[in-house]
Protein backbone atom coordinates (compact mmCIF):
# COMPACT_ATOMS: atom_id res chain seq x y z
CA UNK A 1 0.00 0.00 0.00
CA UNK A 2 1.53 3.44 -0.83
CA UNK A 3 2.61 5.78 1.72
CA UNK A 4 -0.67 8.24 2.74
CA UNK A 5 -0.47 11.68 1.31
CA UNK A 6 -1.93 12.84 3.80
CA UNK A 7 -0.27 14.62 7.39
CA UNK A 8 0.10 12.33 9.78
CA UNK A 9 -1.86 13.54 12.76
CA UNK A 10 -4.96 11.38 13.11
CA UNK A 11 -5.34 7.89 14.05
CA UNK A 12 -7.52 6.37 11.67
CA UNK A 13 -9.78 3.65 12.48
CA UNK A 14 -9.63 1.61 9.51
CA UNK A 15 -13.24 1.99 8.65
CA UNK A 16 -14.41 3.70 5.53
CA UNK A 17 -18.31 4.85 5.58
CA UNK A 18 -20.34 5.09 2.46
CA UNK A 19 -24.02 5.94 3.69
CA UNK A 20 -25.42 6.68 6.53
CA UNK A 21 -29.15 6.66 7.80
CA UNK A 22 -30.22 8.27 11.50
CA UNK A 23 -28.12 7.08 13.51
CA UNK A 24 -26.49 4.45 11.55
CA UNK A 25 -22.99 4.05 9.13
CA UNK A 26 -22.65 1.89 6.48
CA UNK A 27 -18.99 0.83 5.02
CA UNK A 28 -18.55 -0.29 1.83
CA UNK A 29 -19.35 -3.82 3.06
CA UNK A 30 -22.78 -3.30 4.45
CA UNK A 31 -21.72 -3.76 8.02
CA UNK A 32 -23.25 -0.70 9.90
CA UNK A 33 -22.31 0.74 13.04
CA UNK A 34 -24.34 2.55 15.42
CA UNK A 35 -22.92 6.40 16.10
CA UNK A 36 -22.70 7.34 19.36
CA UNK A 37 -19.63 10.12 18.26
CA UNK A 38 -21.90 11.92 15.68
CA UNK A 39 -18.74 13.04 13.90
CA UNK A 40 -17.57 14.22 17.48
CA UNK A 41 -20.70 16.12 18.12
CA UNK A 42 -21.64 17.68 14.85
CA UNK A 43 -24.05 15.02 13.45
CA UNK A 44 -26.41 16.07 15.93
CA UNK A 45 -29.90 15.25 13.29
CA UNK A 46 -28.02 12.14 11.85
CA UNK A 47 -27.33 11.14 8.08
CA UNK A 48 -29.49 11.68 5.82
CA UNK A 49 -32.41 14.10 7.31
CA UNK A 50 -35.07 14.95 4.92
CA UNK A 51 -35.24 18.73 6.50
CA UNK A 52 -31.45 19.02 5.83
CA UNK A 53 -30.84 17.46 2.51
CA UNK A 54 -34.06 19.40 1.14
CA UNK A 55 -32.81 22.66 2.50
CA UNK A 56 -28.68 21.77 0.93
CA UNK A 57 -30.49 20.69 -2.63
CA UNK A 58 -32.21 23.94 -2.78
CA UNK A 59 -28.91 25.98 -1.98
CA UNK A 60 -27.00 24.07 -4.45
CA UNK A 61 -28.29 25.48 -6.88
CA UNK A 62 -28.18 29.30 -5.91
CA UNK A 63 -24.45 30.93 -4.89
CA UNK A 64 -22.37 28.91 -3.06
CA UNK A 65 -20.15 31.52 -2.06
CA UNK A 66 -20.28 35.22 -2.43
CA UNK A 67 -17.70 36.81 0.52
CA UNK A 68 -18.59 39.14 3.09
CA UNK A 69 -18.06 42.17 0.95
CA UNK A 70 -21.59 42.02 0.21
CA UNK A 71 -25.26 42.08 1.63
CA UNK A 72 -25.91 38.10 3.69
CA UNK A 73 -29.54 37.67 3.66
CA UNK A 74 -28.78 34.04 4.56
CA UNK A 75 -26.66 35.53 7.46
CA UNK A 76 -29.14 37.55 8.64
CA UNK A 77 -31.88 35.05 8.95
CA UNK A 78 -29.97 32.47 11.01
CA UNK A 79 -28.62 35.32 12.91
CA UNK A 80 -32.23 36.83 13.93
CA UNK A 81 -33.10 33.22 14.64
CA UNK A 82 -30.04 32.85 17.29
CA UNK A 83 -30.59 36.24 18.68
CA UNK A 84 -34.62 35.59 19.40
CA UNK A 85 -33.53 32.13 21.20
CA UNK A 86 -30.77 33.16 23.15
CA UNK A 87 -29.24 36.05 25.17
CA UNK A 88 -27.29 37.63 22.38
CA UNK A 89 -27.83 40.91 20.43
CA UNK A 90 -24.94 40.23 18.35
CA UNK A 91 -23.83 37.31 15.61
CA UNK A 92 -20.77 36.71 13.81
CA UNK A 93 -20.15 33.54 11.65
CA UNK A 94 -17.09 31.64 11.12
CA UNK A 95 -15.87 27.95 10.55
CA UNK A 96 -15.09 26.37 13.27
CA UNK A 97 -15.02 26.16 16.91
CA UNK A 98 -11.87 27.30 16.98
CA UNK A 99 -12.34 30.03 15.19
CA UNK A 100 -15.34 30.62 17.13
CA UNK A 101 -13.17 31.16 20.66
CA UNK A 102 -10.95 33.36 18.51
CA UNK A 103 -13.04 35.69 18.08
CA UNK A 104 -14.62 35.34 21.60
CA UNK A 105 -10.87 36.10 22.95
CA UNK A 106 -10.21 38.90 20.50
CA UNK A 107 -14.05 40.30 21.49
CA UNK A 108 -13.09 40.58 24.90
CA UNK A 109 -9.78 42.30 24.55
CA UNK A 110 -11.50 44.77 22.04
CA UNK A 111 -13.65 45.45 24.40
CA UNK A 112 -11.41 46.50 27.02
CA UNK A 113 -9.43 48.58 24.86
CA UNK A 114 -12.46 50.28 23.79
CA UNK A 115 -13.19 51.87 26.81
CA UNK A 116 -9.73 53.37 27.44
CA UNK A 117 -8.04 49.98 29.16
CA UNK A 118 -6.52 48.35 26.58
CA UNK A 119 -3.96 46.53 29.37
CA UNK A 120 -7.12 43.83 30.43
CA UNK A 121 -6.17 41.66 27.71
CA UNK A 122 -6.23 38.69 30.58
CA UNK A 123 -8.23 35.64 30.55
CA UNK A 124 -9.26 33.32 33.28
CA UNK A 125 -9.48 30.10 32.18
CA UNK A 126 -9.47 26.51 33.76
CA UNK A 127 -7.44 23.25 34.06
CA UNK A 128 -8.95 20.34 31.53
CA UNK A 129 -10.40 22.56 28.96
CA UNK A 130 -10.42 22.41 25.18
CA UNK A 131 -11.00 25.00 23.07
CA UNK A 132 -9.84 24.37 19.82
CA UNK A 133 -6.33 23.63 18.15
CA UNK A 134 -5.28 27.38 17.04
CA UNK A 135 -2.55 28.42 19.10
CA UNK A 136 -4.72 31.08 21.15
CA UNK A 137 -7.18 28.21 21.47
CA UNK A 138 -4.66 25.67 22.59
CA UNK A 139 -2.98 28.34 24.86
CA UNK A 140 -6.28 29.18 27.00
CA UNK A 141 -7.10 25.65 27.17
CA UNK A 142 -3.41 25.01 28.61
CA UNK A 143 -3.45 21.41 27.95
CA UNK A 144 0.73 20.62 27.98
CA UNK A 145 0.25 17.56 25.75
CA UNK A 146 -1.60 20.08 22.89
CA UNK A 147 1.24 22.66 23.25
CA UNK A 148 4.27 20.42 23.09
CA UNK A 149 6.80 21.46 20.40
CA UNK A 150 4.70 24.47 19.33
CA UNK A 151 6.98 27.20 20.88
CA UNK A 152 5.82 29.45 23.75
CA UNK A 153 2.31 29.80 24.74
CA UNK A 154 0.37 32.54 23.53
CA UNK A 155 0.56 34.86 26.51
CA UNK A 156 -2.96 36.44 28.34
CA UNK A 157 -4.36 33.60 29.99
CA UNK A 158 -4.35 32.67 33.71
CA UNK A 159 -5.43 28.65 34.05
CA UNK A 160 -7.52 27.91 37.79
CA UNK A 161 -7.37 24.21 38.76
CA UNK A 162 -10.88 22.57 39.00
CA UNK A 163 -14.13 24.78 39.75
CA UNK A 164 -12.64 27.04 42.71
CA UNK A 165 -14.07 30.69 43.03
CA UNK A 166 -11.38 31.59 45.71
CA UNK A 167 -8.53 30.40 43.04
CA UNK A 168 -10.67 31.99 40.49
CA UNK A 169 -11.05 35.58 42.88
CA UNK A 170 -6.96 35.20 43.53
CA UNK A 171 -6.31 35.25 39.59
CA UNK A 172 -7.98 38.39 38.67
CA UNK A 173 -5.85 41.44 39.02
CA UNK A 174 -6.05 45.10 36.85
CA UNK A 175 -5.24 43.13 33.49
CA UNK A 176 -8.48 40.74 33.59
CA UNK A 177 -10.68 40.89 31.05
CA UNK A 178 -12.68 37.88 31.16
CA UNK A 179 -13.52 34.20 32.52
CA UNK A 180 -13.64 31.54 29.97
CA UNK A 181 -14.86 28.04 30.17
CA UNK A 182 -17.07 24.83 28.91
CA UNK A 183 -20.63 24.53 31.09
CA UNK A 184 -19.32 21.02 30.05
CA UNK A 185 -16.31 20.14 29.40
CA UNK A 186 -15.81 17.88 26.77
CA UNK A 187 -12.58 16.74 25.74
CA UNK A 188 -11.64 17.09 29.49
CA UNK A 189 -14.01 14.22 30.59
CA UNK A 190 -17.63 15.00 30.14
CA UNK A 191 -17.21 17.19 33.34
CA UNK A 192 -20.22 19.76 34.09
CA UNK A 193 -19.30 22.57 35.66
CA UNK A 194 -21.26 23.08 39.02
CA UNK A 195 -24.26 25.49 38.62
CA UNK A 196 -23.49 27.29 41.97
CA UNK A 197 -20.02 27.67 40.65
CA UNK A 198 -21.35 29.42 37.49
CA UNK A 199 -23.42 31.49 39.14
CA UNK A 200 -20.46 32.64 41.16
CA UNK A 201 -18.75 33.73 37.92
CA UNK A 202 -21.11 35.55 36.96
CA UNK A 203 -21.50 37.89 40.27
CA UNK A 204 -17.30 37.54 40.59
CA UNK A 205 -17.92 39.04 36.23
CA UNK A 206 -20.45 41.95 37.04
CA UNK A 207 -18.46 43.32 40.40
CA UNK A 208 -14.87 43.40 38.61
CA UNK A 209 -16.39 44.12 34.96
CA UNK A 210 -15.37 41.42 32.86
CA UNK A 211 -16.65 39.28 30.55
CA UNK A 212 -18.49 35.98 30.96
CA UNK A 213 -16.95 33.83 27.79
CA UNK A 214 -19.11 30.20 27.64
CA UNK A 215 -17.41 27.93 25.11
CA UNK A 216 -20.86 26.06 23.81
CA UNK A 217 -19.06 24.69 20.81
CA UNK A 218 -19.90 20.64 22.11
CA UNK A 219 -22.14 21.25 24.89
CA UNK A 220 -25.12 23.70 23.32
CA UNK A 221 -27.46 23.59 20.62
CA UNK A 222 -29.64 20.97 22.20
CA UNK A 223 -26.53 18.41 23.28
CA UNK A 224 -27.35 19.05 27.33
CA UNK A 225 -31.57 19.01 26.85
CA UNK A 226 -31.60 22.67 26.54
CA UNK A 227 -30.83 24.78 23.82
CA UNK A 228 -27.86 26.34 25.78
CA UNK A 229 -25.98 24.11 28.23
CA UNK A 230 -25.71 27.81 30.74
CA UNK A 231 -29.09 27.41 31.09
CA UNK A 232 -29.64 24.89 33.58
CA UNK A 233 -27.87 27.50 35.84
CA UNK A 234 -29.72 30.47 34.66
CA UNK A 235 -26.96 32.94 33.64
CA UNK A 236 -26.70 34.43 31.05
CA UNK A 237 -22.72 34.74 29.52
CA UNK A 238 -21.66 37.98 27.56
CA UNK A 239 -20.53 36.17 24.48
CA UNK A 240 -20.76 32.55 23.46
CA UNK A 241 -19.20 30.49 21.19
CA UNK A 242 -21.36 27.53 18.96
CA UNK A 243 -20.17 25.31 15.97
CA UNK A 244 -20.27 21.61 16.01
CA UNK A 245 -24.14 20.72 14.99
CA UNK A 246 -24.49 24.48 14.33
CA UNK A 247 -24.32 23.34 10.82
CA UNK A 248 -26.09 20.62 10.25
CA UNK A 249 -22.88 18.83 9.37
CA UNK A 250 -21.70 21.51 7.01
CA UNK A 251 -18.78 23.62 8.56
CA UNK A 252 -20.33 26.72 10.40
CA UNK A 253 -18.94 28.53 13.73
CA UNK A 254 -20.68 31.15 15.66
CA UNK A 255 -19.87 34.14 17.83
CA UNK A 256 -22.75 34.85 19.77
CA UNK A 257 -22.59 38.28 22.38
CA UNK A 258 -24.89 41.37 23.96
CA UNK A 259 -24.95 44.65 21.97
CA UNK A 260 -22.56 45.45 24.82
CA UNK A 261 -19.86 43.36 24.90
CA UNK A 262 -19.48 43.32 20.98
CA UNK A 263 -19.28 47.44 20.47
CA UNK A 264 -15.68 48.01 20.39
CA UNK A 265 -15.81 45.98 17.07
CA UNK A 266 -16.06 47.83 14.01
CA UNK A 267 -15.46 47.29 10.11
CA UNK A 268 -12.02 45.74 9.80
CA UNK A 269 -11.61 44.96 13.73
CA UNK A 270 -12.25 41.33 12.21
CA UNK A 271 -13.39 39.04 9.05
CA UNK A 272 -13.27 35.70 7.69
CA UNK A 273 -13.53 34.61 3.74
CA UNK A 274 -15.38 31.47 3.78
CA UNK A 275 -17.67 32.27 6.98
CA UNK A 276 -21.24 32.72 6.93
CA UNK A 277 -21.46 30.93 3.43
CA UNK A 278 -24.86 30.66 1.79
CA UNK A 279 -24.50 26.85 2.04
CA UNK A 280 -23.65 26.31 5.73
CA UNK A 281 -25.93 28.99 6.29
CA UNK A 282 -28.53 27.31 4.63
CA UNK A 283 -28.28 23.99 6.24
CA UNK A 284 -27.61 25.50 9.68
CA UNK A 285 -31.27 27.28 9.27
CA UNK A 286 -33.03 24.24 8.93
CA UNK A 287 -31.04 22.76 11.74
CA UNK A 288 -31.67 25.44 14.39
CA UNK A 289 -35.70 25.43 12.91
CA UNK A 290 -35.39 21.87 14.23
CA UNK A 291 -34.09 22.25 17.09
CA UNK A 292 -37.02 25.06 17.99
CA UNK A 293 -39.59 23.03 17.16
CA UNK A 294 -42.19 22.34 19.65
CA UNK A 295 -41.41 19.07 21.68
CA UNK A 296 -37.71 18.31 20.10
CA UNK A 297 -36.12 18.80 23.25
CA UNK A 298 -38.36 17.22 25.56
CA UNK A 299 -37.77 14.37 23.55
CA UNK A 300 -33.81 14.91 23.75
CA UNK A 301 -34.23 15.01 27.60
CA UNK A 302 -36.50 11.94 27.82
CA UNK A 303 -34.08 9.71 26.10
CA UNK A 304 -31.47 11.18 27.84
CA UNK A 305 -33.21 10.02 30.74
CA UNK A 306 -33.23 6.37 29.25
CA UNK A 307 -29.93 6.41 28.45
CA UNK A 308 -28.35 7.73 31.62
CA UNK A 309 -30.99 5.07 33.50
CA UNK A 310 -29.66 2.20 30.86
CA UNK A 311 -25.55 3.11 32.03
CA UNK A 312 -26.19 3.57 35.93
CA UNK A 313 -27.46 -0.12 35.28
CA UNK A 314 -24.46 -0.76 33.46
CA UNK A 315 -22.17 0.51 36.53
CA UNK A 316 -23.82 -2.00 38.97
CA UNK A 317 -22.92 -5.03 36.68
CA UNK A 318 -19.75 -3.92 35.45
CA UNK A 319 -18.24 -2.25 38.54
CA UNK A 320 -14.92 -3.75 37.67
CA UNK A 321 -14.54 -2.19 34.20
CA UNK A 322 -16.62 1.44 34.93
CA UNK A 323 -16.10 4.12 38.13
CA UNK A 324 -18.59 6.49 37.25
CA UNK A 325 -21.10 8.15 34.93
CA UNK A 326 -20.92 11.83 33.89
CA UNK A 327 -22.68 14.56 32.05
CA UNK A 328 -25.58 15.99 30.67
CA UNK A 329 -28.45 14.82 28.40
CA UNK A 330 -26.96 13.23 25.60
CA UNK A 331 -23.00 14.29 26.39
CA UNK A 332 -22.46 11.55 28.65
CA UNK A 333 -19.17 10.20 29.82
CA UNK A 334 -18.15 6.48 31.51
CA UNK A 335 -15.14 6.70 33.77
CA UNK A 336 -13.44 3.45 33.24
CA UNK A 337 -11.07 1.63 35.48
CA UNK A 338 -9.63 -0.22 32.60
CA UNK A 339 -8.12 1.61 29.41
CA UNK A 340 -11.30 3.35 27.72
CA UNK A 341 -9.46 3.48 24.21
CA UNK A 342 -9.39 -0.34 24.56
CA UNK A 343 -13.32 -0.37 25.29
CA UNK A 344 -13.63 2.06 22.58
CA UNK A 345 -12.25 -0.72 20.49
CA UNK A 346 -13.47 -3.47 21.26
CA UNK A 347 -17.18 -1.83 20.85
CA UNK A 348 -16.25 -0.41 17.58
CA UNK A 349 -16.08 -4.51 16.80
CA UNK A 350 -18.98 -5.00 18.13
CA UNK A 351 -20.83 -2.07 15.52
CA UNK A 352 -20.97 0.93 18.27
CA UNK A 353 -18.95 4.20 17.42
CA UNK A 354 -17.41 5.79 20.88
CA UNK A 355 -14.97 8.83 21.57
CA UNK A 356 -12.49 8.96 24.74
CA UNK A 357 -12.14 11.93 26.47
CA UNK A 358 -9.29 12.69 29.03
CA UNK A 359 -9.81 11.40 32.54
CA UNK A 360 -9.78 7.83 31.02
CA UNK A 361 -13.74 8.42 29.83
CA UNK A 362 -15.34 6.73 27.38
CA UNK A 363 -17.47 9.35 25.95
CA UNK A 364 -21.05 9.21 24.45
CA UNK A 365 -22.58 11.72 21.97
CA UNK A 366 -25.43 10.09 20.06
CA UNK A 367 -27.51 11.99 17.56
CA UNK A 368 -30.05 14.06 19.43
CA UNK A 369 -32.65 12.01 17.06
CA UNK A 370 -31.79 8.60 18.66
CA UNK A 371 -34.34 6.25 18.85
CA UNK A 372 -35.24 4.38 22.47
CA UNK A 373 -34.32 1.26 19.68
CA UNK A 374 -31.15 2.98 19.36
CA UNK A 375 -30.99 3.13 23.11
CA UNK A 376 -31.23 -0.62 23.56
CA UNK A 377 -29.30 -2.03 21.21
CA UNK A 378 -26.40 0.49 21.82
CA UNK A 379 -26.81 -0.89 25.83
CA UNK A 380 -26.98 -4.34 24.95
CA UNK A 381 -23.22 -3.73 22.84
CA UNK A 382 -21.95 -1.86 25.49
CA UNK A 383 -23.11 -5.04 27.90
CA UNK A 384 -21.88 -7.61 25.67
CA UNK A 385 -18.31 -5.57 24.80
CA UNK A 386 -17.42 -3.76 28.37
CA UNK A 387 -15.28 -6.73 29.71
CA UNK A 388 -12.07 -7.23 28.21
Amino acid sequence: MAESALLSVYRRAPLQFVRGEGAWLFDAKGNRYLDFASGIGVNAFGYGHAKLTAALHAQSEKPWHVSNLYDAPEQEKLARRLVQASFAERVFFCNSGAEAVEGSIKLVRKYHAAKGAPERTEIVTFAGAFHGRTLGALAAGGQKAKLDGFGPPAPGFRQVQGFDMEAVQKSVGERTAGVLLEPVQGEGGVRPVPAPFLRQLRALCDAHGLLLVLDEVQCGLGRTGRLFAHEWAGVTPDIMALAKSLGGGLPLGAVLASASAAEGMQPGSHGSTFGGSPLALAVGDAALELLLEEGFLDRVRRKAGLLKQGLAELLETHGDVFAGLRGEGLMLGLVCKTPAADLQRRLQAGGLLSLTAGDNVLRLLPPLIISDEDIAAALECLRTHAAA
